[in-house]
């Protein structure tokens, strides 16, 4: 499916090459996707953006789309995505980029951030607010939180375990995820699953698609998965531990001009509040702190034109 004005190439960073999907010229902003997404979850954003005055580029983040996907578990750590990022700024001939990330997206652009100040000159973070490197080793503690109950991060962690789920029925593993996600479900309404539960038999299975969600973008994802697969996307759950250990002694707060936007009805959100109330302690130019009413998780995709204006603002406040 091609989407009007955005072109695709790919583009060698960090030794790996990352499919790009670019629109617009003028300053360089960054838009990066979550899991299980694409560039194509940024679809609303590039027209506005370049119309605007900026280039536009949207990558399949490593491991999914037309992007290079490494075999090993540990290289999707956060550290090389992070590289992944900060190499396509001169690769794409710029010293500097606005960085925005949504989902997974978020922590990798508030890590852009935070340890390349000089590269990344304002931030954004769509759904997940930045949080400062934990003082406890993240796995055993998500263990401990969690115990006897299912959670969807400990059931990403043994290997082959999702993916099989996922890719027996792509499409259908696809609705029920995304949908289940967004701001027309009622996640306390969910049936209640214990550890030994899988994380698909028992969502529900829409009929109907919510209207931000069109057959032709589920029928885009389901292409991109079943020629990826679900390893990359999964392996990034499974490098908690390793980016913890690797960032040890980082930096805790961010400086640059920053954004966060996120969905009321958000799962995520609900988990999060307390470091979203704590966001402007370690983020010290929040210049945008916004909640939107009556969505979920898909931010960019649920309400583009809300996001788009939020982002539109955010850089004209940034280059006047």
């Amino acid at each position: 499916m091609s989407w009007a004005g955005v072109t695709e190439r790919r583009i060698a960073t960090n030794g790996i090459e990352l499919n790009i999907a670019e629109a617009g010229k003028g300053p360089l902003v960054l838009l990066l996707h979550g899991f299980p997404e694409s560039w194509y979850s940024w679809r609303h954003q590039f027209a506005p953006l370049a119309a605007a005055g900026h280039h536009v580029v949207a990558p399949d983040m490593r491991g999914y789309g037309k992007s290079d996907k490494p075999e090993a578990i540990d290289a999707y750590n956060q550290v090389e995505v992070v590289n992944d990022i900060i190499g396509l700024i001169p690769a794409l001939g710029y010293e500097q980029a606005v960085v925005i990330g949504h989902d997974w997206g978020a922590p990798t652009a508030w890590a852009t951030a935070l340890f390349h100040p000089d590269k990344v000159r304002a931030v954004g973070g769509l759904s997940v607010p930045f949080m400062p490197r934990s003082p406890v080793q993240p796995m055993p503690m998500l263990r401990m939180l969690f115990k006897g109950q299912f959670f969807y991060q400990l059931y990403f962690q043994e290997p082959g375990v999702a993916e099989a789920e996922f890719e027996k029925d792509i499409k259908g593993g696809l609705r029920k995820f995304l949908v289940m996600a967004g701001g027309e479900t009622d996640l306390t309404k969910l049936p209640p699953k214990t550890e030994h539960d899988d994380l698909l038999s028992n969502l529900p299975d829409p009929k109907t698609l919510p209207a931000w969600l069109s057959e032709a973008d589920l029928d885009f994802y389901t292409g991109e998965f079943t020629r990826s697969g679900m390893r990359g996307p999964l392996n990034y759950y499974r490098n908690h531990d390793l980016t913890w250990r690797l960032t040890h002694g980082a930096p805790t707060q961010i400086h640059q001009p920053a954004m966060f936007v996120a969905g009321a009805a958000d799962g995520v959100v609900m988990m999060a509040a307390e470091a979203i109330k704590a966001l402007p302690s370690f983020v010290t130019d929040l210049r945008i702190n916004r909640m939107i009413p009556g969505i979920g998780h898909w931010t960019q995709q649920e309400a583009p034109d809300a996001v788009n204006a939020a982002i539109l603002e955010f850089l004209h406040d940034i280059d006047g």
